[in-house]
């Protein structure tokens, strides 16, 4: 054992001290807002810290789960971040192999066209003209489309391909596999951990996108979840509010019951992505 001086233990105990009060103010609107959701009429109007709820009670979650546009956009936005994941993962991998050969003709040119995207775009009014020339408004398409390849994503995906010894793929081709053959059989299942994480990313970001449904989606039946939480949280939707009150609950234990229920699937999914994520960012970020 190494006898630190007062000095280093005074440093450390403060370090933590502070970390420990950053955690807390980060962590406890959650926990502030978990507790509203479970706390009777009584107790979600009490003012103060609201840490455990006292009067715990679930009357907010049952009157939340009985409104039928709940399910709807619950079941949207299930099928927007599944299918958009899905999608997006298969398009950017099969965009970054290319790029990550060295003898793809004029390689330079088209990564340097593709990154010039990141800084540099049309604008809202093109995009939105673009989707209704298409004709995928108020279709599920103008959630997927627009939104099919991150750049940023694509050529992290990119360098991690790049990292992988080019002698599995010469290999390969000895023994005569395509290069469709190479990606699907050796490529991807050498690429679990870059691919785990970006499937992460683009996972959340379909789940809390709102803004593109709020401008291409008007048709409640292809209502996104968070379109929901917006016009109850935000716009204050007193119709779709006094459909689910009743003497028990208040607007602020619906709309805190709403936010749990769009938190806690992106949540769960975390736990079983999260080992992946130091190994595929850094090998996937440092090869160039």
């Amino acid at each position: 054992m190494i006898k630190r001086s007062f000095g280093n233990r005074f440093f450390q105990s403060s370090l933590i001290l502070f970390i420990s009060c950053i955690c807390f103010t980060m962590i406890y609107p959650f926990i502030h807002v978990l507790s509203i959701s479970f706390s009777s009429l009584t107790e979600a109007i009490r003012p103060g810290l609201h840490l455990i709820p006292l009067e715990p009670s679930l009357e907010a979650y049952k009157a939340t789960l009985s409104s039928d546009y709940l399910w709807i956009g619950l079941g949207n936005s299930i099928f927007r971040t599944v299918a958009g994941t899905i999608l997006s993962l298969l398009f950017m991998t099969m965009g970054a192999y290319p790029l990550s050969r060295k003898y793809l003709p004029h390689r330079g040119f088209y990564t340097y066209f593709i990154v010039v995207t990141m800084f540099f775009s049309g604008g809202l009014i093109p995009s939105y003209m673009l989707v209704k020339s298409l004709g995928m408004i108020n279709t599920y398409w103008a959630l997927l489309i627009p939104c099919l390849i991150n750049t940023f994503s694509m050529l992290i995906i990119r360098n991690f391909f790049m990292s992988l010894p080019d002698e599995i793929e010469d290999s390969a081709k000895m023994d005569g596999a395509n290069d469709i053959r190479i990606l699907f059989s050796i490529v991807i299942p050498l690429s679990k951990p870059i691919l785990a994480t970006i499937a992460l990313w683009s996972a959340v970001y379909h789940w809390n996108a709102w803004f593109d449904a709020l401008l291409y989606v008007h048709e409640k039946s292809k209502l996104v979840l968070q379109i929901y939480l917006r016009r109850l949280v935000i716009d204050s939707d007193t119709t779709t509010l006094d459909q689910m009150m009743n003497q028990q609950v208040t607007p602020e234990t619906i709309k805190a019951a709403i936010i749990m229920l769009t938190s806690i699937p992106i949540l769960i999914l975390y736990p079983f992505l999260q080992k992946h994520f130091v190994k595929g960012i850094l090998i996937g970020a440092v090869k160039g």
